[in-house]
């Protein structure tokens, strides 16, 4: 199933928020691993990472057996048995507010990559990876991984919600890498997004970002490439985007009748009997003409796609031309129906240091071998849609990165 090894090693990096495949499991979670099963198919990975968010949906004490079947099926499904390794680490923690992520990180190595070593940061070495194991108890003592949720202030209001991250750190015989599943913060209201340019949505991302790239290249460990990929909940610039769209349209302001707070805003043509254009609420984004977000792929929006910029330094990206990821509607009939809760935007994304694009875009790679898109773009996968990034590492690709990372002391 997988390539050669003298072509390099074939990686394939998968995000993606499930959290609606434990709402409906009967008709979402079997299309959702079909085109899942077909990416792992087409891409013929050796080494395999998904990183899930929002395992187990809303409620994960009602959700607790499908995620068990869930994980049941990728560990023993026909289409992974030539994947003989795996390691799942399920944060099942629920009942700790201060702990409790939602985040799984799903690992599968190939029978043919003979040689891979996962990092134990308490002994602060390396490991040969062998058989298959599921780790979900208490994830902080897990040796193999580091997990964290955010401090409590940098929370919107100072309200615990599952946000945080989990990083594990892999020694292919070319070179080391990290991989850090992350969740960041959601926009709580499209009113309050819009209220100014960058929102404050925007910034509290930032800050959490920021913490996580600052904890992951401390001095507490070697530093190597790192991949960050997971539901960053990056949104298109709300006030921008809505100037854009609504640019001829006049702007009428409902406010409530006991406090007076805006209730919603409401965008009509000035002519063309005064049609809406673009209703605004709390909860609502309902745009007249959604083939705006779907037609080339709704990259003319890509100039409102701003959080990154911050971390241009730091943090890269290929070049994005897949649909906004989110937010798909959860109609088992519809999809590539967006929902009208939210401005469609590329929530799902996978970044990666300087070091780290170096091993993606060594010369020795064809451009062809490299692909960075959504899956199951045709049908409905749940409220948000998997990004994935397959690429090759080319034999010796990073070995003055493995030999200066001490990746060689392995147990």
């Amino acid at each position: 199933m997988a390539g050669t090894a003298a072509q390099g090693t074939g990686v394939l990096l998968v995000t993606a928020n499930v959290g609606s495949l434990f709402e409906d499991p009967d008709n979402l979670q079997k299309t959702w691993l079909r085109e899942f099963y077909q990416t792992v198919q087409s891409q013929k990975p050796h080494f395999l990472a998904v990183h899930c968010q929002e395992v187990g949906g809303k409620n994960y004490e009602a959700s607790m057996s499908h995620v068990d079947s869930f994980v049941k099926e990728l560990l023993s499904s026909d289409a992974m048995k030539e994947y003989s390794r795996a390691c799942v680490y399920l944060d099942e923690n629920y009942k700790s507010q201060e702990h409790f992520t939602a985040l799984g990180s799903f690992y599968f190595i190939h029978e043919s990559l003979k040689n891979i070593h996962q990092f134990d940061f308490k002994a602060k070495k390396f490991r040969k990876v062998v058989g298959k194991e599921t780790c979900s108890e208490t994830l902080e003592s897990t040796p193999m991984l580091e997990k964290e949720k955010f401090p409590q202030d940098y929370f919107p209001e100072c309200k615990w919600s599952r946000k945080g991250f989990i990083r594990t750190r892999w020694a292919l015989p070319d070179c080391a890498f990290d991989l850090v599943n992350i969740h960041l913060f959601h926009d709580a209201s499209n009113l309050v997004a819009w209220e100014k340019s960058p929102s404050v949505y925007s910034g509290t991302r930032q800050k959490a970002l920021g913490y996580v790239l600052d904890r992951i290249t401390d001095q507490r460990y070697d530093r190597v490439p790192y991949f960050v990929f997971g539901d960053f909940n990056f949104r298109l610039d709300s006030r921008q985007v809505i100037e854009s769209l609504c640019s001829t349209a006049t702007m009428q302001t409902v406010r409530t009748g006991d406090t007076n707070e805006v209730d919603k805003l409401i965008f009509r043509e000035s002519d063309n009997d005064r049609k809406v254009v673009l209703q605004l609420e709390k909860k609502l984004f309902s745009y007249v003409n959604q083939d705006v977000f779907r037609e080339n792929n709704g990259t003319s929006l890509l100039e409102f796609d701003k959080e990154l910029s911050v971390f241009k330094d730091r943090l890269h990206e290929l070049e994005i031309s897949f649909p906004p990821s989110y937010p798909y509607s959860e109609d088992f009939n519809q999809g590539k129906q967006y929902m009208n809760t939210r401005c469609p935007a590329w929530c799902d994304r996978i970044l990666m240091s300087s070091s780290a694009r170096e091993l993606v875009l060594k010369p020795e790679n064809e451009d062809k071998s490299i692909v960075y898109d959504n899956i199951g773009p045709n049908v409905c996968m749940g409220d948000h849609k998997p990004v994935f990034l397959s690429f090759r590492i080319t034999a010796g690709a990073g070995k003055p990165n493995a030999n200066k990372h001490k990746c060689c002391v392995v147990q």
